[in-house]
């Protein structure tokens, strides 16, 4: 399944430089670009993972960062990976919203039935040779970035238990509880991640928009937290690395509905972005094709609205409720 990705120049500024990850090829786990540092002390297998996706760079800056930081753990396992590793060799930062995927998204690729079916593709390729190593792990975090401006979030899936260990990290503030895609499950919902009697648990941080510098404070920051939370590298070191400043109280909000463009002629209202919350149900959001959409319910927030590049058929916002 090939899919032809948007290419060509971007509004948005090229903060970041991707680093060189070619030192961490080899790996040690016999899957290239993911190495596992044992601490010898019994404790969950922890994974931090960039580049799920080609153009999001702020993980690979993190990952790099732990690598030449020496951090290890103290009990347990730490694996540190970079997944989809041939579209971030391709990523081109004049051309900076393409190779996102080289042949289909990586990130809905994670269910046994494609896995084990007999669909080919660059992706799944590399889906299949890390599945043995995810299979494993107890405890992931999934950095990523976003295509347009939008304040950070941690999305948790559907399950309460996801939602608490978003809460325990603690950062950033909003937390994102839904069920996935339509069309296809993610690395954080494969297995069981997704299965409420499971102690395994994952998390995946949108850091911000692909490109800006402050992505990649948060991915750090949200790297940190996770790793204290995980209880799997020294207390002194993570903290050593969190930011002193305040975090307000996490918000939860739930997904409740993804809207679909019907015209290629879809307008946010004027100066829409990430987490705003229309108060009034009925009120506007967006006009499609003149048409108008109104939110369904009092303080609907708008999760991640695609204003670039839209197209009949396409997500181009989640609404959701605050729910704490």
């Amino acid at each position: 399944m090939t899919t032809k990705v948007a290419v060509g120049a971007s509004p948005y500024r090229v903060e970041l430089s991707p680093p060189d990850i070619s030192a961490y090829r080899a790996g040690n786990t016999g899957v290239e670009y993911i190495t596992t540092f044992d601490s010898g002390v019994a404790g969950p297998h922890v994974m931090v993972n960039a580049v799920t996706h080609g153009n999001e760079i702020c993980g690979a800056i993190a990952v790099d960062r732990l690598f030449k930081m020496n951090v290890r753990p103290t009990r347990g396992r730490l694996s540190l990976a970079f997944a989809n590793v041939e579209a971030y060799h391709a990523w081109n930062p004049k051309h900076p919203h393409g190779n996102r995927y080289v042949e289909e998204d990586f990130n809905r690729v994670w269910t046994p039935a494609t896995l084990d079916g007999s669909r080919q593709s660059v992706e799944l390729h590399r889906a299949r040779a890390m599945r043995p190593i995810i299979d494993d792990v107890d405890l992931l975090l999934d950095i990523h970035s976003m295509q347009d401006p939008h304040g950070p979030v941690m999305i948790c899936g559907a399950l309460e238990k996801g939602i608490a260990f978003a809460r325990d990290v603690g950062f950033p503030e909003f937390i994102v509880s839904d069920k996935g895609h339509a069309n296809g499950t993610r690395m954080r919902d494969y297995g069981e991640f997704g299965e409420s009697a499971s102690a395994k648990n994952a998390l995946l941080v949108e850091c911000g928009q692909h490109w800006e510098a402050a992505a990649a404070d948060v991915a750090w920051q949200s790297t940190w937290r996770f790793l204290r939370a995980t209880k799997c590298v020294d207390d002194g070191l993570a903290e050593s690395q969190i930011a002193p400043a305040l975090v307000p109280a996490p918000k939860v909000v739930r997904i409740t509905d993804a809207l679909i463009a019907n015209s290629a002629d879809y307008r946010f209202r004027e100066g829409t972005k990430g987490l705003d919350i229309i108060a009034r149900r009925g009120d506007l959001i967006a006009q499609d094709g003149g048409n108008p959409v109104l939110a369904p319910y009092d303080n609907c927030v708008l999760i991640m609205p695609t204003l670039l590049h839209v197209t009949p058929g396409l997500t181009v916002v989640r609404i959701g409720q605050l729910i704490a």
